[in-house]
């Protein structure tokens, strides 16, 4: 990955989303107050009263077909009860670990901790996507009617690491204690805090401490990991060999039009894609017409944005008309834009001669409207195409497969707003302060071309300005798809990460 060039006068607030809701499930709006208490206006009403929450597993035994290999493996769900320095309980954590059999001696054999984002998405996608079962939707991603179906995933990490998917408290089966206020578990410090010591007990008890430690956050999920690296060191003094970020984004404060160039080059990707794009354009690989808008994003279109009202009208005209060039938009649409595309009104725009929409998770998928002259989508096609497919099957799964039986409702999204934003600022200093006192930790960015929940250019920009000695610099690498948000849908992308966290994995243990 070549580094971003865009300079501004601020700080990033995030590695990963945390004003917004990048998951697209739990899509809320941001909150605020003090670190370690509920915020002001956050939500007061407490679980009724009732007996203290009972821990429960349910361990089964199955074989899946990996990586082009049997793999017997025990699944063991459950759940853990996290207490405070007291010993009152605070919450119900649910979890589904998978340790492979047979595996030598297990407290060396590498383990991986699991979730989604939102925040306020349960982990049933990651669960769903990186466990040894996998929904059957088409080579693309794209969803079916029922009766749905699952498969061995032959792409699960499985045969490189034991996993353990965890809910956050609120989302999935994971809940407060009787009693206890749900928005005392609603924040970035909060989140993080009771998550590591869910983390602290689970290698505890199933003598996992020497075992080589690894985090896998998809979306708010990677603000979380980033935060975790260094309340893991801090609280329970648990080092991490790497951590993988799937689907990251970056926020910028001081300077709004960074952020006006952070999907620029997913534009260009997507017009590519649907062939918008001139035929010169057409004719090269994805990879290449990205790292064109990259670099015309970097410089003339950065340029020209920082010139403001002092842009020459000849400079504008030629600046509008490289943007039309990449993203297949009208010069006339960019230039009553003021040449500054917000990515809720592109979704509208790309294909409206076609009354047709785009894909906020993944814009490969296209939607319709009722309001084709409309300047907001009614909804995002792609996680409507497949999110049926993916939630059914979980439920199912979890039943069936696992023999998890409850009358619980499974929270696929919770209300958890306000989100105390308090610590978000410094999120990325986190995780670079993690990184550098453990020198040896790596982190793999997973990016998906067409995900416009997290584009991949804010992450791109976010570690090029984290500070990081060259030494450390060196242990973050990136890693790309022809996906969108949730990039294991998609056949081709999932073998490919397959791999790539393979190697990730097998490059970090320290052997």
């Amino acid at each position: 990955m070549k580094a971003t060039r865009i300079t501004t006068a601020g700080a990033i607030i995030l590695l990963a989303s945390v004003i917004v809701s990048a998951q697209g499930r739990g899509n809320f709006p941001p909150g605020g107050g003090a670190a370690q208490q509920p915020a002001a206006n956050a939500q007061t009403q407490q679980a009724p009263r009732g007996p203290a929450p009972t821990e429960k597993t349910v361990v089964t035994h199955h074989t899946a077909n990996i990586g082009g290999q049997a793999i017997a493996y025990t699944a063991t769900a459950g759940t853990i009860v996290i207490n405070d320095d007291s010993g009152t309980p605070k919450a119900s954590m649910f979890y589904v670990a998978y340790t492979r059999d047979n595996a030598g001696d297990i407290s060396k054999r590498p383990i991986a901790f699991s979730y989604n984002g939102g925040p306020g998405s349960a982990s049933a996608f990651v669960h769903m996507g990186f466990g040894p079962k996998r929904p059957v939707v088409s080579a693309d991603g794209h969803g079916s009617p029922a009766p749905y179906a699952t498969v061995d995933n032959e792409d699960s990490f499985l045969d490189s690491t034991d996993i353990v998917f965890v809910d956050a408290i609120s989302t999935g089966y994971s809940r407060p204690a009787p009693g206890e206020n749900p928005a005392q578990f609603h924040g970035v410090i909060e989140d993080a805090v009771y998550f590591s010591d869910f983390i602290y007990q689970y290698i505890t008890r199933n003598q996992r401490w020497n075992s080589p430690k690894y985090l896998i956050g998809e979306s708010y999920g990677t603000t979380r990991s980033a935060e975790l690296s260094g309340i893991l060191q801090n609280r329970h003094e648990i080092y991490l060999n790497g951590i993988v970020l799937v689907s990251t984004v970056a926020f910028a404060t001081a300077d709004p039009d960074a952020r006006v160039l952070f999907p620029f080059p997913g534009y260009a990707a997507t017009a590519w894609y649907h062939h918008l794009l001139p035929a010169d354009l057409q004719k090269e690989t994805v990879d290449e017409v990205v790292q064109q808008a990259r670099t015309f994003a970097n410089g003339e279109y950065h340029n020209s944005l920082m010139k403001g009202d002092k842009l020459s009208a000849a400079d504008r005209q030629k600046t509008i008309a490289q943007i039309a060039r990449f993203t297949g938009l009208s010069p006339k649409y960019i230039d009553e834009s003021n040449m500054r595309i917000n990515s809720q009104r592109w979704f509208k725009e790309l294909e409206r001669s076609k009354r047709l929409t785009m894909g906020r998770l993944d814009s490969r998928f296209e939607g319709m409207d009722a309001d084709a002259a409309g300047e907001r989508v009614e909804y995002d096609p792609s996680e409507a195409s497949y999110e049926g497919a993916w939630v059914a099957t979980f439920q199912d799964y979890v039943r069936r497969d696992l023999n998890w039986q409850t009358d619980m409702y499974y929270t696929v999204t919770a209300q958890v707003q306000p989100w105390d934003q308090n610590g978000s600022e410094r999120v990325a200093e986190v995780m670079r302060a993690a990184m550098t006192q453990e020198s040896h930790l790596k982190v793999l960015v997973v990016c998906g071309y067409y995900d416009f929940a997290t584009p991949f250019f804010g992450i791109e920009y976010t570690v090029a300005h984290m500070g990081l000695e060259p030494d450390i610099r060196k242990n973050i690498s990136f890693t790309y798809y022809e996906s969108g948000h949730m990039v294991y849908i998609d056949e081709k992308a999932h073998h490919k990460l397959h791999k790539d966290v393979a190697d990730f994995i097998a490059n970090s243990t320290g052997k």
